[in-house]
């Protein structure tokens, strides 16, 4: 069911959906289209795409109220924990502006400020991801953000799930739009009637979703373009088999495209893993996803020693690395690359991935070599901050000038001159 393989056979960069040209052709039409159409085109997109005319496209008061009678108080209860500890956690990354002054009256700093308004977009139609929505809102609250518009696609009767409307009323969500795939990027980028356009987008989608992120970067910013799930598990004799299968097909059961790799210079832990996952997989009710992904995506990499296996989980950079051994605390420090990092047999993945406080928005596809988890930092800007003294520009105008010269800008040298010049003759 699962490839055992050596370090060498194991690929560092997954072969990732990347999009190809009939897609690319088919996102940038509706990208134009809602650009010039607005609304009508939205509308549009959501009726031939989702099978849904919802009517209106904001989400109303009513709908929330409905949303909370849907649910289970238990589910409530249990969102708010979860809330709170990622707010808590979230609280720890806020940034203040600094300046410092120097002995000639110079002044130097960093201004920091939240951005104005975020698009949050967030899966729907047949499936709810409330966890996504407080992810990606309740940093952005935590950062300062002044408006928070979510866009998800409606049902084919129009209305949201119940679960990610309350999630959104608990994260602090100001808008919620009925409208998803390339054309609700489109909207949050540009702006139609009903969707006001936003400084950044965030959050995951399909292909189209990514694909469309991608064209209207730089119009707006956006977190990242994310593929599919990833989790590596780094184990050595001491681990428990059935907790490691346990934990790799949490991630398997997600995509057929998601990739669950085990590192572990352990023979027998490699039999016991395999076997486990053959037995787990089969009582999964996703098990024919799950199963497809081990089956494609997945590996069993054999190692020398443990020193190795934390080498290889270092080269593939996973989104998610566990250290399933005797003392993760001892190879902390050898841990160069990964999105979140789990220590020990008592915490899995989905503790990260719902509840422990620590963002799931991470880098995939082996972006983790130089990507972020998605925090407050991604929801402020930094303005530099420069108050010269006379006597300053006076000590350092000489080097300024003879700077701009040797690139030949000499504008920038003769505002520096006129300056000394001036003073010069003040003097």
């Amino acid at each position: 069911m699962i490839a055992v393989v050596r370090p060498e056979q194991l690929s560092t960069r997954r072969r990732v959906d990347e999009g190809d040209e009939r897609r690319e052709k088919i996102v940038r039409e509706i990208l134009s289209a809602v650009r010039t159409e607005g609304d009508a085109a939205l509308r549009r997109y959501t009726k031939e795409l989702d099978g849904a005319d919802p009517e209106p496209l904001e989400v109303e008061e009513a709908e929330f109220e409905e949303a909370y009678r849907q649910v289970e108080q238990t589910f409530v209860h249990s969102l708010r924990k979860a809330a709170k500890r990622i707010r808590r956690y979230h609280e720890g990354q806020k940034r203040r502006s600094w300046m410092e002054t120097e002995a000639d009256g110079t002044v130097l700093g960093q201004l920091i400020r939240p951005l104005a308004r975020v698009g949050v977009y967030v899966p729907g139609g047949r499936a709810a991801y409330p966890s996504s929505v407080l992810m990606n809102v309740i940093p952005a609250r935590v950062a300062g953000v002044e408006e928070v518009v979510m866009v998800t696609p409606p049902r084919p009767d129009g209305s949201v799930h119940a679960s990610t409307l309350v999630a959104a009323r608990e994260a602090g969500v100001d808008r919620v739009l009925k409208v998803g795939g390339a054309q609700a990027v489109a909207a949050l980028a540009w702006g139609t009637e009903s969707v006001p356009a936003v400084d950044k987008i965030v959050g995951p989608g399909n292909i189209y979703v990514a694909l469309a992120k991608r064209w209207v970067y730089g119009q707006v910013d956006i977190d990242m373009v994310a593929g599919p799930s990833e989790i590596v598990v780094v184990a050595d004799g001491s681990a428990d088999p059935s907790y490691v299968a346990g934990d790799l097909l949490s991630q398997a059961e997600h995509d057929p495209m998601a990739s669950a790799v085990l590192i572990t210079p352990s023979q027998p832990l490699a039999e016991a893993v395999a076997l486990e996952l053959e037995q787990q997989c089969d009582r999964l009710e996703r098990k024919e996803i799950a199963a497809r992904s081990v089956r494609e995506q997945g590996a069993i990499c054999l190692t020398d020693d443990l020193a190795q296996a934390v080498e290889v989980a270092n080269r593939l950079a996973p989104e998610h690395l566990e250290l399933m051994v005797e003392d993760p605390w001892s190879w902390v420090g050898r841990v160069k690359n990964a999105g979140a990092l789990f220590l020990g047999p008592w915490s899995p993945e989905p503790v990260g991935d719902y509840f422990a406080g620590p963002n799931h928005v991470l880098p995939t596809n082996g972006t983790a070599r130089f990507f972020s988890p998605l925090g407050v930092d991604d929801f402020l800007k930094k303005t530099s901050l420069i108050s010269y003294s006379r006597e300053a520009l006076t000590r350092d105008a000489e080097d300024v000038i003879t700077l701009a010269e040797a690139e030949g800008l000499t504008a920038h040298a003769a505002s520096i001159r006129a300056r000394v010049v001036k003073e010069g003759e003040n003097g």
